[in-house]
């Protein structure tokens, strides 16, 4: 997929493409830097490079590829335990419900298999623009945290979707049970950064990231002392609902990282999920919804303590995005 453009005014050509071309800044640089760009027939890796009038512009988009996968029976072993249930898949984008305890792409500290490793082993056509590691992934979750992902397939899939997480057309709905009840709805906007003290966490820093969440009730459990709240994310800051629910003295349930010090020993993971995810579909722009099924353990938790049998027929996930509309 290639596109012409014409230069009619000076500009630098990492802004001239964000005008004309539906990517991150983050694409475009990385676009420009692996030579996917040209200026007047010419290759250029240089972001900042200072366009005159009349100049020719031409972008080629790299081909979506089915990429080598690491040894099978490594990736196989590695996800055994880890069931990836696909929810909805067409040949632009696949959207899927990750397990907890699965991390997404590769990172140096990352030793286990991968979801990107799971999407190749399925030989699943994936986009490339974000780079080897990253192949599909539009948006990620943490290791620990369940729930909806799209993942494109193309890489015009991948650059409208990502344009979409920008303007605030796509974004999620999560689920999370903590140990004491919020005292009302509330929007917490807190800068966040990386903990000076302890680089495994983030932290509320005054000069970090800007960040805003929304945290709402949904119901409390039959001793009161847990609550099931959903969560809207206005920024996606690492490990941003867990920070800024610490930072009200509320801690999400197994949470041990940020301060959870329940009695409730047999969890062994941190209850958040993503519930719910919103887009436009990318070729097609038709407004879609999905719906993630909550691991069973949290809906196990859910029936035990707050007697919610059947969760997913009693959650209205309709109400719960509803519940959020006068958040802004």
């Amino acid at each position: 997929m290639d596109k012409n453009f014409i230069v009619f005014e000076t500009n630098r050509l990492d802004k001239f493409l964000s005008l004309h071309i539906d990517a991150s800044r983050n694409q475009i640089e990385q676009l420009i830097k692996k030579g996917f760009v040209s200026v007047d027939g010419k290759k250029t890796i240089k972001t900042g490079l200072k366009l005159k009038e009349n100049q020719e512009i031409k972008v080629n988009f790299p081909e979506a590829e089915i990429s080598q996968v690491k040894n099978e029976d490594f990736i196989k072993d590695s996800l055994k335990d880890k069931d990836v249930k696909v929810i909805y898949e067409d040949e632009h984008i696949l959207v899927v419900n990750k397990p907890y305890n699965l991390t997404v792409h590769d990172a140096p500290s990352v030793k286990d298999a991968t979801l990107v490793d799971w999407l190749k082993l399925k030989n699943i056509s994936l986009s490339t623009i974000s780079g080897e590691e990253r192949h599909g992934i539009v948006h990620r979750l943490d290791k620990g945290t369940s729930g909806v992902m799209v993942v494109a397939k193309t890489n015009e899939a991948h650059l409208k979707l990502s344009k979409q997480l920008e303007d605030k057309s796509m974004g999620r709905y999560y689920l999370a049970i903590i140990d004491l009840p919020l005292k009302e709805n509330t929007i917490i906007e807190k800068p966040i950064a990386r903990n000076p003290n302890n680089r495994l966490k983030m932290a509320i820093v005054e000069n970090g990231r800007y960040a805003k969440s929304a945290f709402n009730k949904i119901a409390l459990s039959k001793n009161e002392k847990y609550e099931l709240i959903a969560a809207k994310l206005f920024t996606g800051r690492t490990h941003q609902i867990r920070v800024h629910i610490s930072s009200i003295n509320r801690h999400i349930l197994g949470d041990n990282l940020y301060g959870f010090k329940g009695e409730l020993n047999k969890i062994n993971r941190f209850y958040l999920h993503a519930y719910s995810l919103y887009l436009y579909h990318p070729i097609t722009n038709e407004k879609m919804n999905f719906k993630a099924d909550i691991p069973q353990d949290m809906n196990n938790f859910l029936i035990q303590y707050f007697n919610m049998e059947n969760l997913d027929e009693q959650l209205d996930e309709n109400h719960i995005i509803s519940s959020f509309s006068n958040f802004s």
